[in-house]
Order: structure tokens, then sequence, then C-alpha cells
């Protein structure tokens, strides 16, 4: 199922066999067709040769397949593992809606993200000092195409300041934003989370 947000942002919601299978359910959904996860991204490069060799020789993709004006890679996860990168230049993004700031990668643990510093590092790319995110730990590196890349730990986790079982009946923040909480309440949509009747 492909849609727009209401942004604009291309979305496409696609079934897949391999990952874990989400079990929370909520409303009538369950375990057997929740979502999972992200199953992957399209990118857009000011050089796609570029980000296409970082892909394949720095961060391990591998190049499945080519059609139209798409390039396919897969990396090792059960999701989230498929990149499509699009072979015609396209100007250097701009930020707000519809827009997609940066893409993430997973690094397992702060001993890996280290690892993966390093090795960035030596293969020409300018890349941050560790960031604490409160629930991760995220370094940053522009590519050689102008895509802005992540590389975040999984843990500490979402959990770490909150009970699972009360998780998303308030607003969590970081310590370094709590004095803008005012603000940045103001500033949310409304939402409503209603149960599908099937």
């Amino acid at each position: 199922m492909e849609f727009d947000d209401p942004h604009g942002l291309h979305l496409e919601i696609v079934e897949r066999e391999e990952g874990e299978v989400n079990t929370w359910t909520f409303g009538g959904v369950t375990p057997e067709v929740a979502i999972k996860g992200f199953g992957g991204a399209t990118l857009l490069s000011t050089h796609p040769d570029k980000t296409a060799a970082l892909l394949e020789n720095i961060l391990g993709l591998e190049l499945i397949g080519k059609e139209g004006d798409f390039a396919r890679y897969r990396s090792s996860a059960e999701i989230g593992n498929v990149i499509d990168l699009k072979l015609t230049p396209i100007g250097r993004g701009t930020m707000g809606a519809g827009t997609v700031h940066h893409i993430a990668w997973r690094a397992k643990d702060d001993q890996d993200q280290l690892e993966w510093q390093k090795y960035v590092e030596e293969n020409g790319y300018g890349v941050t000092a560790v960031r604490d995110r409160n629930y991760f730990n995220a370094i940053y590196f522009r590519e050689h195409g102008e895509i802005l890349f992540e590389i975040a730990t999984d843990p500490p986790g979402f959990a770490h300041d909150e009970s699972e079982a009360t998780m998303g009946e308030k607003l969590m923040l970081p310590k370094q934003y709590e004095e803008f909480r005012g603000q940045i309440k103001q500033s949310l949509l409304p939402f409503e989370v209603r149960e599908l009747k099937l």
C-alpha cells in the first residue's frame, strides 16, 4: 500500500516474511499482521556513484539489482535491510515538512559504534564525536553524495526512564530538553489513538 503523509512524504507499507514478529496487540491487530518496523529507505543523492561506493565498500551492502533509475542494495539484517538508490543526481535537500533529515543505521552497542566511528573516519569521512541522545548514543557523518548518515546504538533503549507498561502515556523528554517542555508541548499536534473495527 502506497500513500503520502499529510506533509507529502511518500510512504509504502510492504509485507515481509523476514524480521521478528511484533508481539504487541491493540484494537484487533494481531502479531501476524502488525507492523514489524522499517523495511528500508530510498536515497536521493547529489552523487549517486559516490553514495553507491559507500554503501558497497564501506557499509558492506550488496547490490542485488537495478531497475529503471534505481539500484537496490541489501544488508545482512532481517529488517530495515533494503536501500534503493536513485541513480539520477538530485540537488541537496533542504529542511522542512515533507523531508527526511537523515538516515540512521544501527550499532549493537557502544563498542560497535566506536569501531564504526574509527572505520568510517579512516575511510575519509568526517565523523562527529559520540552524542548522548538519552535513549541511544549517536554519531553522524555526511557522505560524499551529501546525505547525512547516523549510526546509533540500541542501548539504553526507550524503556530506561519509564516502564513498558506505561510507555506512551505521557511526554518523556531527555533532561537537556526539560526546560523547553512547555514550548515543545505547545507545538505538538494533538492525536488520538483509535481502535480499529475489523
